[in-house]
């Protein structure tokens, strides 16, 4: 029994042996694939925090802290890898913070700014899915009023046709074109997830871009559907819902739809905007108000480098309703903004903000029909939690910028 036992470890020996051989020899041969393939991982993000004054926050002006005013504080992760014939593997993954204190932006949601993945070719164009930007913000946000204006002060009045930077869709698949003579098309569509009700939730956005010399224009469209919440606007809503006094007898509408478009031309070291956008809140069956509510948003934005270590900006936007639920007198808003940036490194930027907005007529309160109220001044994005309480609204800031 011993020499049987003996034997039968050499035998196996042999045959594993010759098993090593054919497996180094697979390995051997597929080296070379593997050591062509590149790949690269990139952490980056941004540390960004002003001393602000506020004239009318709910009554009485205000000094505070405010994070995320030139650019948001935020960290991210994004990768790519080669996969042969010109294709590429992406990723990103990125979460918000609030410098101040260090919370994060979206509660209980590490990577709530964006989590996605996706192929992409440059004769195909491209996929990704996950929670990502919408096409309607990434091509037509990209020309007005951002970037010449940071969202805080300059975005429209409570960001209503959410050209800012948080149009974003969860559960979203994108297929982007390749850029073709300077023309590009992207188109996202987010499932809504709810069994038997397949539109319910939902996210639908198309939009192009062209560019050509000095010339840039961009149209967009952005449907976000509710999730049948009678009364308010679901948190499980695959799209971003921005809310404010602006809008705050809308926010149980069954769909808010946004059409957009702007536009760049380049006069030497000058570069003027124009963008209009068009925010209809339509209501359903669980809805607080009967009659389709329109906001209509028009702006002009200057941009300049006058050296190459300083950046001005400056922008004016007009925004009024139809009348519509009960309401002859509809709320309009007239707001100008400025910018002055001073680059102290590559990384580094020091800036000033200042923004004025004058608010008349009625709109709906959060009651919805027949809870008719006075407009209240709400600075771009810094007064959908901080409105005046009457017509009128300064702010002013003073800020430092690091990006890595």
């Amino acid at each position: 029994m011993e020499k049987v036992r003996s034997r039968a470890p050499r035998f196996m020996g042999s045959i594993l042996g010759m098993h090593r051989i054919g497996f180094a020899a697979a390995v051997c041969a597929a080296f070379p694939v593997v050591a062509n393939a590149q790949s690269s991982i990139t952490l980056y993000g941004a540390v960004d925090d002003a001393l602000a004054y506020i004239s009318n926050q709910h009554g009485h002006s205000n000094i505070f802290l405010k994070s995320g005013s030139l650019e948001s504080s935020k960290f991210g992760f994004k990768g790519v890898e080669d996969l042969g014939g010109g294709t590429q593997a992406l990723f990103r993954l990125e979460s918000g913070f609030n410098l101040n204190t260090g919370a994060m932006s979206d509660k209980d949601t590490i990577f709530g700014r964006l989590a996605w993945v996706g192929v992409t070719n440059p004769q195909y164009g491209t996929f990704t899915f996950g929670r990502q930007y919408t096409p309607y913000l990434l091509y037509v946000g990209a020309l007005g009023p951002a970037p010449a204006l940071t969202g805080a002060t300059g975005a429209h009045p409570g960001d209503i046709d959410q050209l800012d930077v948080d149009s974003r869709a969860s559960n979203a698949i994108t297929y982007t074109t390749p850029s073709f003579h300077g023309l590009q098309v992207s188109t996202l569509y987010a499932l809504g997830g709810v069994a038997g009700q397949f539109p319910s939730g939902n996210t639908f956005s198309t939009a192009a871009r062209y560019t050509a010399g000095k010339v840039d224009v961009a149209v967009g469209y952005l449907r976000v559907t509710n999730n049948n919440v009678a009364g308010t606007f679901s948190p499980t809503a695959t799209g971003t819902f921005d809310q404010s006094p602006i809008n705050a007898g809308y926010v149980s509408t069954h769909a808010v739809q946004y059409i957009a478009a702007a536009g760049k031309y380049a006069f030497g070291p000058v570069k003027i905007g124009l963008n209009y956008s068009n925010t209809q809140y339509k209501p359903g069956s669980g809805s607080l108000f009967t009659d389709t509510a329109i906001f209509n948003n028009y702006g002009i934005t200057a941009e300049a480098n006058p050296t190459p270590f300083t950046g001005l900006a400056a922008g004016y936007s007009y925004t009024r309703a139809t009348s519509a639920n009960g309401i002859s007198d509809p709320a309009r808003f007239h707001q100008f903004s400025f910018e002055q940036t001073y680059f102290v490194s590559k990384r580094s930027t020091v800036y000033l903000l200042e923004a004025y907005q004058m608010a008349r007529g009625k709109t709906l309160g959060s009651k919805g029909a027949g809870n008719i109220v006075d407009s209240v001044a709400t600075v771009g994005r810094i007064g959908e939690s901080m409105p005046s309480s009457g017509g009128s609204q300064f702010v002013a800031m003073v800020g430092f910028r690091h990006a890595f």
